[in-house]
């Protein structure tokens, strides 16, 4: 009887990717939805199949340096973005409440952060993140 020895035989095993944003995602999904909480909203589910490709938005809007360059590109609905901030962790507070005090109203020209976050239609969010070489990081909340 003869033996077989899998093609795999010996190889090592590969690590799987560790995600440098995954808490400052996590952040930023609870952040939104403690705002949508005060106004009765219910929970944003995290949309993580979406991250890579909102990853992908950041990084290209940031190339170009214009916000919401690249908007749609992930199927998403709304989109709220976060250019030139001084680091990840300061994405889910300081950009977030950035956004949250812009509302109430009813202006999209001036309220559209806030009226994206709290727009009942939405019910999932995918955080997008690309830091720049000088350090700075955009993020993209993609909203479906």
């Amino acid at each position: 009887m003869m033996l077989l020895t899998p093609a795999c035989a010996g190889a090592k095993p590969t690590k799987a990717r560790v995600d440098p944003y995954a808490e400052a995602r996590d952040r930023t999904i609870a952040q939104i939805n403690a705002y949508r909480a005060k106004v009765k909203l219910p929970s944003l589910s995290h949309w993580s199949e979406a991250d890579s490709c909102s990853d992908e938005e950041a990084r290209k809007d940031s190339k170009a340096n214009q916000p919401h360059k690249n908007f749609g590109a992930c199927g998403e609905m709304g989109q709220n973005e976060c250019p030139d901030w001084p680091d990840k962790d300061s994405i889910g507070i300081g950009c977030m409440e950035q956004m949250w005090n812009e509302g109430p109203g009813k202006n999209y020209a001036t309220h559209g952060h806030y009226l994206n976050m709290t727009n009942p239609t939405y019910t999932k969010v995918s955080i997008g993140f690309y830091t720049t070489r000088d350090g700075k990081v955009w993020s993209v909340q993609n909203l479906q």
